[in-house]
Formats: C-alpha cells, sequence, structure tokens
C-alpha cells in the first residue's frame, strides 16, 4: 500500500510540477558531473595518448640486462603489444675518420607510437638487413660517406634521421645517433658478457591491460631497472600533461561540489513543500515508521528519476563537445563506465546525504501544523547536516580522484564557504527581527526583503557563492597553468644547441652569431665528473648494494658540471648563498633529497683522475621541464679552474636561416650540432590540445555554473509570490516592485562575490602549493570584479525568473499562491 501510494504521489506532484525544483537539480547535478568526467576522461585519454608518442609507447622499461623469459611470457599474456630494442655506444669508422655513436637497434614493431622523421618526411619503415639510418650532424663528424663500420660488420649509410619519437631532450647527448635492425646487432661482435648496454622494452595498450602491467612490473622489477611513461621524469611534456589531468580531475571535483549544493538546496526545499502532507498524515492517524518508508520511497523515486534524466543529458553534452573537438583528440576512446557510475553515485550519495537533515525535520512535523503553519518542528543538530555535508563530498571526491590533496583542498574550501555564510546568515536573521514592509523606495525596499528573508537568503547564497567560486577557481587555474606553459616554450625558445665548443672557439662563435643576428643563451662550460664520498664516506652504486655491499647509494654514474658567477634562469634559490666560494657547490634539491644532503656537506668528486673536495653551500630549485641547460652541480670558476672542459650553448633560429647551420658546421667542424626544432614544434603541438582542453572545460563549468545560478532563483518564488501580493495590495507599483526585487538580486550576487573571492583565494592556495607546484599570487583585481559579476548576473537571472510575477496583478498572484 505505502509502495503504490508512493507512486500515485510521484507521479501527481509530477504533473503539477511540484517536483521540478529538486528534479532538475538532481538532473543538473548528475548531467555536470556525468558530462564534466566524461569529457575530462576523453580529453585525458586524448591527451596521454598524444603525448605518448614522445615515448613511443605506452610504457618503456629501461634495464641493464635482458628481462627473463619467464617474465616476458607473463607479460605477453596480458595481451599488450610489445617492441624490443638495445642502446649502445661504440666506435665507428669511415674510411681514416672515427666517431664514438649512439647504436639504438630496433626491433620490427617500433615505434608502437608516433613515426621516425626522416630528413625526407616521416615513415613507419625501418632499415633494412646490412643497413644504418644516420643522424644528420654525423655526416659533418665523418664527412659524406656512404658505408661505416662498426664493430666487425660494415653497413651501408641509407637515410638521414631528423628525430625519433622517442629522442627525449638531452643537450648533453653529445655522440650521434645510427639507427639498426635488432637482429644485425649479433653480426658486430659488439654486445656481449659484460657489455654496457641498455635493453629497453615498450609496451602500448588499454589503460585496463597497462593497469595490469603496471602491478606486475612493480612487483618484478629491480632497482636498477626501471617502468617509465610520458608522465615520469622531468620533461617539458611530463610536466604538461600530469598537471593537465589533475587540472582535469579538479574540474570534475568542482562538479560534484556544484552538484551537491544543487541537491542540498533543492532537497531544503523539497521538504519545506510536504510540511503540510506530513502533518496531514499525523492528523488522519499515520505512524512515524509509515510516514518514513513513504518519503523514503517517494525521494529515491525523484531521484532515481533525477539521475536518469541526468545521465542522458551528460551523455548527449559529451557527443555534442565531442563533434567540435579537433580529429586528433576524437579518434581515442574513452572510457564510458566510469563517467556514469560517478553520476550514479553523486545523485545518490548526494540526494541521502543532503536529504538527511531536512527530512529529519520533515518528519518532526507536528498535527498542530494543520491549524498552525508557522510550526515546522523541533530542528536536528545542523552539525549533523554539516557532517553529511561534508562526508558525502569527501567520499565523492576522493572516489573520483584518488588524491587526498584535491579532494581535501576541495573541502576545506566547502568547509570555509560554510562557515562564512553561517555567520552571514546569523548576522541577517538578526537584522532581520522586526523587519517590515517598507515601500518608500526601491533600495530601502529591496534591504527589507534581505532582512526579512534571511534565511531563505543564506539558502540561496550557498548556491551562487559555490557556483562562482567554481568559475573562479577554474578560470585562475587555467590562465596560471598556461602562462607556466608559455614560459616553458616561449616565442623564440630554442631550436638548436651546440655542444663540444672547445675554449678557443667560443669567442668566434660568439662573434659568428652575433654577425648573423642570431640571439644565443649564456655560454656553459661543461666538466664531466664522478660524486665519490659525502662527509667523508665513500659511496657506492645501486647494483653493489644489491649485491649485498655495505655503504651509502650515491648516483652511479658521471654528472655534467659547470661553474657560473650567477644563479642560472630557472633556478630559484632554496636554502644557503650562492657565493661563489672557492670551496663551494651548488646543488639541485631533488638530488640533495635523494643523497641526504644538508648545507655545509663535504662532498668529494673525481674529475680527470683528480679529487676535488667543496662543501654544499646553497640548494636550487630547478626547472627541468624548461628547453634550457640545466645542471645538478654548480661550482665557482676558481673550483674547476684546473680541468679541461668544453661549452655548450643554445638559441633560436629562424627557418629562413637555417643555412647558417650548414655555414657554422664548416666553420667550426668539432662542434656538435643539436636540431631540437621538430621536438619544440611537437611539444607546442601537445601544449595547445592540452590549452584546448582547458578551454573546453572552462566552457563547460560556466555553463553548469549558471544552470545552477538560474536554479538557485528559484528557491523561495512561493515566499515572494505572496509578499508581492500583499505589496500590491498596499498599492505598491510595478517599476517600484520591478528595481527593488532587481537590487535585492543584485546585493545578494554582490555578497556572493565577495564570499567566493576569499574561499577562491584559499582553495587556490591550497592547490597551488598541495597539488600543482605554482606560484602563488593574490588577485586584488578580484574584489572588485567579482562583486560586480555576482551582482549583475544574479540580478539578470533573478529579474528574468521573477519577470512573470512583477508584471501579474495582485488578484492573479493571490489565485496562483502555493
Amino acid at each position: 500500500m505505502l509502495k503504490s501510494l508512493a507512486l500515485r504521489l510521484f507521479w501527481r506532484e509530477l504533473r503539477q510540477g511540484q517536483l521540478l525544483l529538486i528534479l532538475f537539480a538532481i538532473s543538473l547535478a548528475v548531467l555536470a558531473v556525468t558530462g564534466l568526467a566524461r569529457v575530462s576522461e576523453r580529453l585525458q585519454v586524448a591527451i596521454s595518448g598524444e603525448a605518448a608518442k614522445f615515448t613511443a609507447a605506452d610504457r618503456v622499461v629501461d634495464s641493464p640486462q635482458p628481462l627473463s623469459t619467464e617474465l616476458l611470457t607473463r607479460i605477453d599474456a596480458i595481451g599488450l603489444e610489445r617492441a624490443n630494442s638495445v642502446l649502445f655506444n661504440s666506435m665507428a669508422w669511415s674510411g681514416d675518420a672515427f666517431q664514438l655513436v649512439t647504436v639504438r637497434a630496433v626491433g620490427n614493431s617500433y615505434p608502437l607510437k608516433g613515426e621516425i622523421e626522416l630528413a625526407d618526411g616521416p615513415t613507419q619503415t625501418l632499415p633494412e638487413a646490412g643497413t644504418l639510418w644516420y643522424e644528420g650532424r654525423l655526416a659533418g663528424l665523418i664527412g659524406q660517406s656512404e658505408s661505416l663500420e662498426l664493430g666487425d660488420r660494415q653497413f651501408k649509410l641509407t637515410k638521414e634521421i631528423k628525430r625519433l619519437p622517442d629522442a627525449g631532450f638531452n643537450p648533453f647527448a653529445s655522440s650521434p645517433v645510427v639507427l639498426m635492425g635488432l637482429d644485425d646487432v649479433a653480426s658486430t661482435g659488439i654486445v656481449g658478457p659484460g657489455s654496457r648496454v641498455t635493453y629497453l622494452y615498450q609496451f602500448s595498450g588499454d589503460s585496463a591491460r597497462l593497469a595490469e602491467l603496471d602491478e606486475l612490473l612493480k612487483a618484478e622489477l629491480t632497482s636498477s631497472q626501471r617502468l617509465r611513461d610520458v608522465k615520469s621524469g622531468d620533461s617539458p611534456i611530463a610536466s604538461a600533461v600530469a598537471r593537465a589531468e589533475r587540472f582535469l580531475l579538479l574540474a570534475s571535483l568542482l562538479g560534484i561540489a556544484l552538484a551537491c549544493a544543487a541537491i542540498g538546496i533543492a532537497a531544503q526545499r523539497y521538504c519545506q513543500r510536504h510540511y503540510d502532507v506530513v502533518a496531514m498524515f499525523k492528523t488522519f492517524g499515520a505512524s512515524a515508521k509509515e510516514i518514513r518508508t513513504l518519503f523514503a520511497l517517494h525521494l529515491s523515486l525523484v531521484t532515481a528519476f533525477g539521475v536518469l534524466v541526468g545521465i542522458l543529458g551528460g551523455l548527449g553534452l559529451d557527443a555534442v563537445i565531442a563533434r567540435f573537438l579537433p580529429h586528433e583528440l576524437t579518434v581515442y576512446e574513452a572510457p564510458l563506465l566510469r563517467p556514469v557510475l560517478l553520476g550514479v553515485l553523486t545523485g545518490s550519495i548526494s540526494a541521502l546525504m543532503f536529504s538527511a537533515y531536512p527530512l529529519l525535520r520533515l518528519l518532526a512535523i507536528p498535527p498542530l501544523r494543520v491549524l498552525q503553519r508557522e510550526l515546522t518542528g523541533r530542528s536536528a543538530g545542523v552539525w549533523l547536516h554539516a557532517a553529511l555535508s561534508l562526508s558525502a563530498m569527501a567520499l565523492l571526491g576522493y572516489a573520483y580522484s584518488r588524491s587526498w590533496q584535491l579532494t581535501g583542498a576541495v573541502v576545506l574550501g566547502a568547509l570555509l564557504l560554510g562557515l562564512i555564510l553561517f555567520a552571514l546568515g546569523f548576522v541577517m536573521i538578526r537584522l532581520g527581527h522586526g523587519a517590515g514592509l517598507k515601500t518608500t523606495n526601491p533600495l530601502q525596499l529591496a534591504l527589507a526583503g534581505l532582512r526579512r528573508r534571511a534565511a531563505q537568503n543564506s539558502v540561496q547564497l550557498v548556491g551562487f557563492s559555490t557556483a562562482l567560486v567554481l568559475l573562479l577557481t577554474i578560470f585562475a587555474l587555467r590562465q596560471d597553468l598556461l602562462e607556466d606553459w608559455q614560459q616553458q616554450l616561449p616565442e623564440g625558445a630554442p631550436n638548436f644547441f651546440l655542444v663540444n665548443i672547445s675554449p678557443e672557439d667560443e669567442a668566434p662563435m660568439a662573434d659568428f652569431l652575433a654577425e648573423n643576428h642570431i640571439e644565443r643563451t649564456d655560454i656553459y662550460p661543461v666538466i664531466r665528473g664522478r660524486l665519490s664520498a659525502i662527509n667523508g664516506e665513500a659511496l657506492i652504486s645501486e647494483r653493489q648494494a644489491e649485491e649485498g655491499a655495505s655503504g651509502r647509494v650515491g648516483i652511479g654514474r658521471e654528472l655534467n658540471m659547470t661553474w657560473r658567477d650567477s644563479l642560472p634562469p630557472n633556478n630559484r634559490l632554496i636554502a644557503g648563498e650562492f657565493d661563489n666560494a672557492a670551496d663551494g657547490v651548488s646543488v639541485e634539491t631533488k638530488v640533495a633529497e635523494r643523497l641526504g644532503l644538508k648545507l655545509g656537506d663535504r662532498l668529494s668528486f673525481v674529475i680527470d683522475n683528480q679529487t676535488l673536495d667543496v662543501r654544499v653551500t646553497s640548494l636550487r630549485e630547478v626547472r627541468w621541464e624548461t628547453m634550457q641547460p640545466n645542471f645538478f652541480m654548480i661550482f665557482s670558476k676558481e673550483a674547476l679552474a684546473p680541468f679541461a672542459y668544453t661549452s655548450m650553448l643554445s638559441f633560436h633560429l629562424e627557418e629562413a636561416k637555417r643555412p647558417l647551420v650548414v655555414s657554422l658546421i664548416k666553420q667550426f667542424p668539432t662542434v656538435s650540432v643539436i636540431d631540437v626544432g621538430a621536438m619544440v614544434a611537437q611539444l607546442r603541438s601537445i601544449v595547445s590540445q592540452v590549452s584546448l582542453a582547458l578551454g573546453v572545460v572552462l566552457a563547460l563549468v560556466i555553463a553548469s555554473s549558471s544552470l545552477v545560478l538560474w536554479a538557485q532563483t528559484e528557491a523561495g518564488m512561493s515566499v515572494r509570490r505572496r509578499e508581492l501580493a500583499v505589496l500590491r495590495t498596499f498599492g505598491a507599483g510595478g517599476r517600484l516592485l520591478r528595481l527593488a526585487t532587481t537590487l535585492e538580486f543584485a546585493v545578494l550576487g554582490a555578497v556572493a562575490g565577495i564570499v567566493a573571492v576569499v574561499v577562491t583565494e584559499a582553495v587556490l592556495y591550497l592547490l597551488k602549493t598541495w597539488v600543482f607546484e605554482l606560484g602563488v599570487n593574490w588577485h586584488l583585481q578580484w574584489w572588485l570584479q567579482a562583486p560586480l559579476l555576482g551582482a549583475a548576473l544574479v540580478a539578470v537571472l533573478g529579474y528574468w525568473r521573477c519577470r512573470e510575477l512583477l508584471s501579474q496583478s495582485c488578484l492573479s498572484l493571490l489565485r496562483t499562491e502555493t
């Protein structure tokens, strides 16, 4: 019987339009969350897929020894594509010319992602047996030759490589690359037991299989083996992709917060509309259990209907947006189940948690309300409502993002917003005591209305402020991220690096570039050395530690080091002083953390079989993602003066001046020229796609926030209808009421704007320091812009929503009063 009654009540109220507010709120919430999550997932998959071309695969394992046959068999059983290759250095010669080269021997399936760029265009083919493809600068080092000897075999040089998809960015890699087939390695006789070879295993597949691979390899790989993807390391693309993914996750989390606010307000209105119904049921003898069951079923039907409409709307929104995205972002298939489940969970959990407090008040309505409508029963503790609301938001946020930092920032922002609005509501209610219907002028009437409806206005402020916080947060973070990426790759970013510049060539090289009006960076001396001891304690390698040796683990390879008189660009001093002390060294912070270094520690380096002892005088934070030379260790010139060195610099060369590279090579034949123009162009392409994705999400958030702002103007419409009827009765004119209503909503919007600025600045501080690692800056202009924006938006929406009521006569208002 209760099920039948709940269903009849649902259909009756649905037809009469009494459920429109809560249905719209739930549908809008689920639509916003599902749509944002679906679009974010689509963009995230697409951006990761495009960025994976930088590693030629989704996952890469590099190892100093081959992976076991058993492990490879288990990996192949997962169902991923695999490409094998080896990487090693070797001397090569052509006639009387000798040159150290980096040999990349690849299997038939290389590359899994991206393309090999040759001088005559991109290709999907590989070198034939007995042939080598070579980096262009090799010809400048050994002369124009048609063949090259490697080990025991002679190879034919056939095609010039412009760029390998996974070449990466390493300006210190002075030896040119040659590409050969993996099957030709054995015939060279170079690789044998004890050879220094890096084995590369590249994998590609869908996200589920890649997750399975990650779990398997985390348990099987040793400390000398490394699993990486495009987000690993400190490359420009790694930073851009990681931050873009966090931004897209944040957009979905803020969508959840928006949904929670909309549903919470609608649930309160839903319960208020049923106060009289509950009073009548109790008057006719219904028990508390029957009423609880009835409204639980009724609210479940409302929630289910709203969730269904919202999911369909969210998927429809995603389909529409997908039609306007570039083709390269739509070819990737994004998961469907996760956004749908998130939408269902958001609608269901929010409706349950945010309805608990209003339902408790609803069930406490006394039967006497039938005669005295001002009775609302006892009120359950507000703390319960706050606890349930924040719990719902935290649960949904963490379930989606799997990040306590992101979730914590959003929840703390919601808590701060709640505290501010609670204080404002208390003040407004205190000021509202004794406020009447003063009709002398529009402003006085508007302020009287704000004080009189303090409780309802507090509820509306929740929606208005939440929407504005969402808008300001997304807008500010998008701008900061775009500015950060533009600083990494500004117009005129270096596209050529010169390495192995001898000291006697430094001045002529600088003159050559100046004569041809080519802007360059500073010249950096480069000296290679190995860190051998810390505070007198000798260091061991990771492999020695694995074999059971005791001691402090060091870096395990030679470092490129330099000297400078001043702090390099894109470096920030964290501790100590960059004072050029003769016995001092400045250390990069991550290396210092890894080695456990602190200011004053003594370091010993071996350079050219000589020992150099220095002390740590400063720690630097380095932005490795910039296309600039960076160093772990920076010394004073006096400290490195006894050692031989070569130098490096970088410059930007316009396309029209590219023939100058040939002249440079002829004039400085010992200098290695590294062209990174193709990489810079590809990086800009990825950043452009990321920027587009951020713009799409911003537009979607603006649309969702606007809908929520519009929905919040519905709250309190019945009270406004009654008040307008009374004011009409007392002779208030249409112009007075229109101005007063507009001013009332404008004041609400301005207050919401001020609150939004306070909360947004706090949330941005948490996000930038906890999540995005961006510099914190305050937005003073918001204190003027946000209140004006809030006042304008809310005033327009409020007036538009009330325009029908304002045009009605007193009699019409009384007849339609609900």
